[in-house]
């Protein structure tokens, strides 16, 4: 450990040490749960489009693949859009703390919700689940931020850590909602118990419900790890003395690189490099999340979904991206640690995510042109998201720490509420860019993909490009 970090460490109250890695305690605690909330995400997420897109007469909806995409562009939107007043009632009304608990209460009801057998419910437990977390999300990464004190190194690998803990959850949940929801011999279960074939989809709903309540468990038993943090709003003479205290933190930055006018001119220019950042954010997840929507229905349509001659349900693909994730993740942390000050920007990790990304994606360009021949390899998409999930741990766990050191105490959790709208804007574009997908034309197909490829390596050099400016805005923030 650098001595700046022990340091850092040195200042922690005993409550904050013995975690995971030399990390504080709370993080273990937010760690357990935002995998299982992410379980539960994930798992509905996975057989979502599926379920919305099969016949009704296997238990479905219906639905065609257009309007399917257009439901999962406004629903994994609104679960990132409702981050801000999840935000808000956070920082003036109840506390992070306090956010969580009732948000992961709301999301389980959502999902025990569409465990019920009528399109009203479907809708119904959709929104919950929006509502839910919109509390929930935002908050829990503003804790994860909370349990560092300033300019401590350890935060982006703190991040890292909390973003595998996601990563775990959404690994295990494909696996047992994809499993409940199309494999065949638990159907054959199903009907042999006397209950139709068709309800299985509705298993894979509640067994979502059932991750989010195991998470709620864990944090009442171990809630007292977090007393020192995320409690209710102060009064205005705390809140001022917040504002001393971040401007004293500020002033034990670089002094080489100090603003020495106003404390808003510094705010002014933090707040820039976070809006950048959204908007690169956005785009990356525009593409990205391709993955739970067009990527989805390729290999639910267009691949074999057999490695060596074992079959498996196409939506068990959706565990390979969380699977590299816990793979890579630590070895990211690692490299950023052992790098230290040598280590890239945020912004320059922000743009290595967008080409890896970019690289990802053209992946796909042969594997729609060898579709026109009949069903292709899983390969293709096996190799596909694990070059996208390098990008995405250079960006996504970088983008929450980065937010957390630019942002102003006071209202931390509001703009990390904000920092989710680009992720809801990526969302709601990927599912409108999945109403394109013609999956009886992988001609037009391979050209979507190369479009989507070209336009992202652009955005990587363009983001390389304005590196310069935006570390200006930062300040002492790296």
């Amino acid at each position: 450990m650098t001595v700046q970090a022990q340091v850092a460490t040195q200042t922690l109250p005993d409550l904050e040490k013995g975690g995971l890695g030399g990390h504080p305690k709370g993080l273990n605690v937010l760690f357990f749960t935002e995998l299982w909330e992410r379980f539960s995400y994930y798992g509905m997420r996975a057989i979502l489009v599926l379920f919305m897109i099969a016949p009704r007469a296997e238990g479905g909806m219906g639905l065609t693949m257009d309007r399917a995409a257009d439901i999962y562009a406004w629903y994994t939107m609104c679960v990132y859009l409702t981050s801000i007043p999840g935000g808000l009632v956070a920082d003036r009304l109840i506390g992070p703390r306090l956010a969580i608990v009732y948000g992961g209460i709301i999301i389980a009801l959502g999902h025990f919700t569409m465990a019920i057998r009528s399109d009203f419910a479907f809708y119904a437990g959709m929104i919950l689940i929006v509502l839910g977390t919109g509390l929930l999300k935002p908050n829990i990464s503003t804790m994860v931020g909370k349990l560092y004190p300033a300019h401590d190194p350890r935060r982006d690998a703190g991040f890292s850590i909390f973003y595998m803990g996601i990563n775990l959850g959404a690994t295990l949940s494909p696996l047992v909602c994809g499993y409940l929801a199309q494999d065949k011999s638990f159907k054959t279960m199903l009907v042999n118990w006397g209950i139709p074939a068709e309800t299985c989809w509705h298993f894979g709903f509640a067994a979502a419900g059932v991750g989010m309540c195991l998470g709620l468990a864990h944090l009442f038993a171990q809630y007292k790890l977090l007393d020192h943090i995320g409690g209710r709003p102060k009064n205005k003479d705390s809140k001022a003395r917040d504002q001393a205290e971040e401007r004293k933190e500020q002033r034990k930055g670089d002094k080489e690189e100090q603003i020495v006018s106003s404390d808003n001119h510094s705010e002014r220019g933090k707040l820039m490099a976070i809006a950048c950042l959204f908007v690169f954010n956005s785009l990356f997840w525009m593409i990205y999340e391709q993955g739970g929507s067009s990527l989805n229905v390729f290999a639910e349509k267009l691949s074999t979904n057999q490695i060596f001659g074992w079959s498996f349900p196409s939506s068990w693909l959706q565990s390979l991206t969380p699977i590299y994730v816990i793979v890579f993740a630590p070895l990211f942390s690692i490299l950023w640690t052992r790098l230290g000050a040598r280590q890239p920007s945020s912004p320059a990790k922000f743009a290595l995510g967008l080409g890896f990304l970019g690289l990802g994606v053209a992946l796909m360009i042969p594997a729609s042109i060898l579709a026109t021949h009949g069903k292709v390899s899983p390969l293709f998409l096996i190799f596909t998201y694990m070059i996208e999930v390098l990008g995405e741990l250079c960006l996504s766990p970088v983008g929450l720490s980065t937010v957390t050191k630019l942002a102003p105490i006071r209202f931390q959790s509001l703009i990390m509420g904000g920092w989710f709208c680009s992720s809801a804007i990526g969302n709601w574009l990927a599912g409108q860019l999945a109403r394109s997908f013609d999956f009886s034309n992988t001609q037009a197909m391979s050209q979507i993909f190369s479009a989507m490829a070209i336009f992202t390596l652009f955005a990587s050099g363009l983001l390389f490009a304005m590196l310069p400016p935006i570390r200006k805005w930062m300040g002492n923030v790296r």
